[in-house]
């Protein structure tokens, strides 16, 4: 039989439409001639991962991304087609984990192997989970830093509320004067320290003399220790003495005396018998001194007019013109 040449043309183009059928399936991933397993994973959210992206397990290839698409529902989900080329035994409990597969941002699936004793079947949904993007990662390692950040800016901004309030013009005055003051001291001090040096300089032949006999004194101290042991022994002799002897009875005796004094002069201030009334009563001190005016009057007299007393009998002589009786 032979074929036409229309014949020849259309299977040389159902081949071809078959090859690029094939070809096109597969730079999508799929493999027409082989057997894969499907799962599914849903998402809320990709974050760039496309279809024939890897389907990895710790680092190696078993798989392809397959068909992406929305769940037909409000919640805007993705849903996720995993096709498992290799013979791998997936537990139940499994989760598919959307990665970044290099710095560049290209996305995979990576497969975390649960532990369960069930194994999931061709077309069952794995558990999903996504890691932090680039943008997350930064932000959570930045949080930590934009927060202290964030306390050190507003503590730097009480420090300068305070360094305003405290450098004011009155306080800068202040501390001008503080450090004028400072200056002066130190200028003090350093004049002190010259005029001392220059003190021990002049005086030093005396602070040697007297360093020597602080040294003869000590010498002599310690070559008489046994004297000054003995002195020390009969002081504490005679304070032991002191302590033993009646002297607590001596002296509540002359707290007693002096508590006696003190009511008899008591008695004397308020007037109280003879001695009392001759130091209260000022009548016998002007009596003597009338007395003594009057004795001064009648020396005067007897000084001046002597005449009048020349009769009295003290001079022992009688009047020779006075006639007899």
């Amino acid at each position: 039989m032979k074929l036409t040449k229309e014949v020849k043309v259309g299977i040389v183009a159902a081949i071809a439409i078959g090859f690029f059928i094939y070809g096109f399936n597969f730079l999508k991933g799929k493999d027409l001639f082989s057997h894969q397993r499907k799962f599914y994973a849903v998402y809320s959210n990709i974050d760039g991962l496309v279809e024939a992206n890897p389907l990895m397990v710790n680092g190696y290839k078993v798989g392809l991304v397959g068909d992406i698409e929305l769940v037909d529902d409000t919640s805007n989900r993705i849903l996720i087609t995993l096709l498992l080329d290799k013979e791998l035994n997936v537990p139940e409990n499994s989760v598919a984990r959307v990665v970044s597969s290099d710095f560049l941002g290209s996305k995979a699936v990576e497969l975390i192997l649960g532990n369960a004793k069930i194994y999931a079947q061709d077309g069952d949904t794995l558990q999903s989970d996504q890691e932090d993007n680039l943008k997350q990662s930064v932000n959570k390692a930045i949080a930590p830093l934009q927060k202290k950040a964030e306390g050190l800016i507003a503590s730097l901004d009480s420090v300068m509320v305070v360094v305003q309030q405290v450098f004011n013009q009155n306080a800068r005055q202040n501390l001008a004067k503080s450090f004028e003051s400072i200056k002066l001291a130190l200028t003090s001090l350093e004049t002190t320290s010259y005029r001392l040096d220059t003190l021990v300089l002049s005086e030093r032949m005396k602070i040697s003399s007297i360093l020597t006999k602080i040294n003869v004194l000590a010498t002599t101290l310690a070559s008489n220790s046994d004297e000054l042991s003995n002195v020390i022994k009969n002081f504490s002799s005679i304070s032991d003495s002191i302590a033993k002897s009646n002297l607590t009875s001596a002296i509540n005796n002359a707290d007693a005396a002096l508590t006696q004094a003190s009511g008899i002069m008591t008695k004397i201030n308020k007037g109280e018998g003879t001695m009392g009334m001759l130091i209260n009563n000022d009548s016998l001190y002007r009596k003597l001194d009338k007395s003594a005016a009057d004795l001064d009057k009648l020396l005067l007299d007897l000084r001046i007019n002597p005449e009048r007393y020349v009769h009295i009998s003290v001079f022992g002589r009688k009047d020779k013109n006075k006639p007899k009786e």
